[in-house]
């Protein structure tokens, strides 16, 4: 297969929280495996920077560490991994102070890209933008890459927007969701606009609904008191999941341009009507014999955020005048999955006698475990005894059908971090998206709280409250199966 990497211009790329669990875990990986794979340039450098008193020695040990710990086996080759490790620099910096901004302004190579990742609070984010161009370190080939949460609500999202954009313009900034970087949502795209054989289906007049959900298998753990302030509503429908449903719903963009397509998913956003209460289902995990409840990890007896939440939502546009879309989310389930299902409307005449049941096609769209597709098909059962109908599966693994092993399909944050380098902000959300998002979620929170509105409770390794399930029962309707 011939490659069609996209060239990379030489740059500098700062990692502010350099030493944090996110750089350690994704973005320094991330970043090995895309100079490994050869898209970075000879002359790229990576500088780390934290409130830790490292030196470029002791910092090149810890992205070892790292490499050694989150890039797969087959992937750590020792030469490349010296080579990669050169390039690293650190500068421990007080992102609220003076302290090592002087010495920061001295590393950084002029008259080429300069990338900044605030992987840090929200909170340092005004700090970090300000200083950048106090010291002149930022310049108008500068980007910079924030990390969720954008916000808490509508009005906390404006302000980071207003403090970010007194620094950086609209074009510098890349708000960074990694299931955007995902290459099955990628290839949801491409399976919409690249081919004709969906794109004429994809509309009210031939499908039934739309499923999304993304499952996690763990609790809220260490992460509680964070939590208990977002919720399931905060943490992942405002950006994850309308994101996807944005991708899945949006009408086709007059070409694959980075505004063209953000103008389409934001024209999904402002067509989402508001749901009622009994569209909405909030749950919070029990305690079982072998782990502790929502509560419990939240250490808030009397807590009232949820840990699950489903929801059947309407779009009032021509496309999808009529077709729900049920989306669903939560803490400790059945398994980890996170999927797209399109579910197509039945044959408008059943030729074959009621005696074979109904079927409809379903598109099934992975974004992991796993990543691919699934078209389930209806066929004749295979030998004698009439006509039987039973569905099947016309199955596509990305790994599988390129000939790839799981390892080598890049991870999101490998793919979103060189977009930024080549200055492509397709995969990433624009302000006004962003606030256009929060707009629709803050009256919805609201309702709830006004009627303080209780989740009912859901047992750990379940697929959520049975209220749930009831949700798409009352429509003729049943969820896809969260599988083991």
């Amino acid at each position: 297969m011939v490659s069609r990497v996209i060239p990379v211009d030489p740059f500098d790329l700062v990692i502010f929280g350099g030493t944090g669990d996110l750089a350690r875990r994704k973005i320094l990986p991330g970043l090995y495996l895309r100079f490994e794979d050869g898209q970075m340039p000879e002359d790229a450098r990576i500088i780390g920077a934290a409130r830790g008193e490292f030196d470029d020695a002791a910092y090149r040990d810890f992205v070892r560490a790292a490499i050694d710990e989150f890039v797969p086996k087959a992937k750590r080759h020792k030469e490349s991994i010296s080579a990669f490790l050169e390039r690293l620099h650190y500068v421990a910096i007080d992102a609220k102070g003076e302290g090592g901004w002087k010495e920061l302004a001295k590393l950084m190579r002029p008259e080429i890209i300069r990338a900044f990742y605030f992987s840090v609070a929200p909170s340092l984010f005004g700090d970090l933008a300000e200083r950048l161009h106090l010291h002149k370190i930022a310049h108008r080939k500068s980007r910079i890459v924030v990390e969720k949460p954008f916000g808490h609500d509508l009005k906390t999202a404006q302000a980071l927007n207003e403090t970010l954009a007194k620094h950086f313009k609209e074009d510098q900034i890349y708000r960074i969701d990694h299931y955007l970087g995902k290459e099955t949502v990628q290839n949801l795209m491409a399976l919409r606009f690249g081919n004709i054989l969906f794109e004429p289906l994809w509309n009210a007049q031939f499908v039934d609904h739309i499923q999304i959900t993304v499952a996690e298998s763990v609790g809220v753990g260490g992460r509680g008191g964070y939590y208990d302030k977002s919720g399931a509503m905060r943490d992942m429908v405002q950006n994850h999941l309308m994101q996807l449903l944005c991708l899945t719903a949006m009408e086709p963009p007059s070409k694959f341009d980075p505004d063209a397509v953000r103008d389409e998913k934001l024209k999904v956003i402002r067509a989402l009507d508001i749901p009622g209460p009994d569209a909405i289902v909030r749950g919070q995990y029990r305690k079982t014999k072998s782990s502790p409840s929502y509560r419990e990890d939240a250490e808030n007896p009397d807590s009232l955020t949820e840990s699950f939440i489903a929801m059947r939502l309407h779009i009032s546009n021509w496309r999808w005048n009529g077709t729900p879309f049920y989306l669903r989310t939560g803490k400790k389930l059945k398994s980890r999955v996170s999927e797209i299902v399109v579910r197509f409307k039945e044959p408008p005449h059943h030729i074959f006698g009621e005696e074979t049941g109904t079927h409809a096609n379903a598109l099934t769209i992975r974004l992991q475990p796993n990543e691919g597709m699934d078209l389930r098909v209806t066929i004749k059962e295979p030998g004698p005894g009439g006509m039987r109908l039973i569905d099947a599966p016309l199955d596509m693994t990305f790994a599988d059908a390129l000939g790839k092993e799981a390892s080598d399909v890049p991870d999101a944050y490998e793919r979103l971090i060189m977009d930024v380098i080549r200055g492509n902000q397709t995969l990433f959300m624009r302000g006004d998206e962003v606030e256009a998002a929060w707009a629709w979620t803050d009256p919805i929170i609201a309702d709830w709280e006004a009627r303080a509105d209780k989740p009912v409770e859901y047992e750990p390794g379940s697929t959520g409250p049975e209220e749930a399930a009831i949700l798409m029962h009352k429509d003729g309707r049943r969820w896809r199966e969260i599988s083991e």
